[in-house]
């Protein structure tokens, strides 16, 4: 991108500049405004841990996020997003500096005052996104540590959806309501079966993994091979995991609003067969 010209310094940590291509952008960076002005001329290759915003409208977030965050907590922030992209190895989604950002200030601001939001995902967000959990863990490390403000377990679970969201391009609202579609899956398998299935085994995990998997062929119109032969012979053998299998796809098509595949209740009824018999 080399060198781009300054149009106006909103704080030390934010800059609005010329872009050929783009007209204006807003760069984001820790300390890229000291003691910078209108007119200078800023080489974006040379500044670590440089963010340029190119999509107006989050552009225009972003900047009414700046009255309300202080310049201290907005560092951390921009640090820790540093953090993710290069843990993530992939290019980020720009929102996440907006939604990002507004999440980590309004929580920080949250917790001095003795306000906790509980996350009801928690358990589902660990499991289906191991590697966002893990870079999400560190990260409410970093800003435990740098701003003193003891953020809870929770956080990490929704800093994980952020970075989820933010890596895949899909919409925040959509991975929640998958979450929790997820959770309310396993509720019905554990209430049919009269289990109660320990969030931290191998067979939550798998059995989470089949779901989300399930849910991903869903919504993007994917057809599995149907065994015909296996179908007949599971309706005969396992009717309780067959019948089972049938009112979860019910329930996801109810939620997704998708069509899902006869095929899918095979390979459900098996993998609930699997369950019962470790369960029984």
């Amino acid at each position: 991108m080399a060198n781009l010209v300054i149009s106006k310094v909103l704080n030390n940590n934010v800059l609005i500049a010329d872009h050929p291509s783009f007209e204006e952008v807003v760069l984001i960076g820790k300390g890229i405004g000291f003691n910078r002005k209108h007119g200078d001329l800023i080489d974006t290759d040379a500044v670590d841990k440089l963010f340029v915003l190119k999509n107006e409208k989050e552009q225009e977030n972003y900047i009414k996020l700046l009255p309300f965050i202080d310049n201290e907590t907005q560092e951390v922030i921009i640090l820790a997003i540093d953090y993710i992209k290069q843990r993530m190895h992939v290019p980020l989604n720009e929102h996440i500096h907006v939604a990002l950002t507004d999440h980590l200030m309004f929580a920080i601001s949250r917790m001095t005052k003795g306000l906790e939001i509980t996350n009801p995902f928690l358990v589902e967000t660990k499991t289906l996104y191991r590697h966002e959990y893990e870079v999400a863990a560190d990260v409410v490390r970093f800003i435990n540590e740098k701003t003193g403000v003891m953020l809870p377990q929770g956080e990490i679970g929704f800093i994980a959806l952020h970075i989820h969201s933010a890596i895949t391009n899909k919409n925040l609202s959509d991975i929640n309501q998958h979450s929790q579609l997820v959770g309310r899956l396993v509720a019905m398998v554990e209430k049919q079966f009269q289990i109660q299935i320990d969030k931290e085994s191998i067979d939550y995990m798998r059995l989470v993994r089949h779901l989300r998997f399930t849910i991903e062929r869903v919504i993007k119109g994917e057809r599995v091979e149907e065994p015909e032969k296996i179908a007949n012979l599971l309706k005969q053998e396992y009717p309780l995991c067959y019948n089972l299998s049938w009112k979860l796809i019910k329930v996801m098509q109810q939620t997704l609003k998708l069509k899902v595949f006869d095929a899918e209740a095979v390979y459900l009824t098996m993998h609930l067969q699997r369950i019962q018999t470790k369960f029984k």
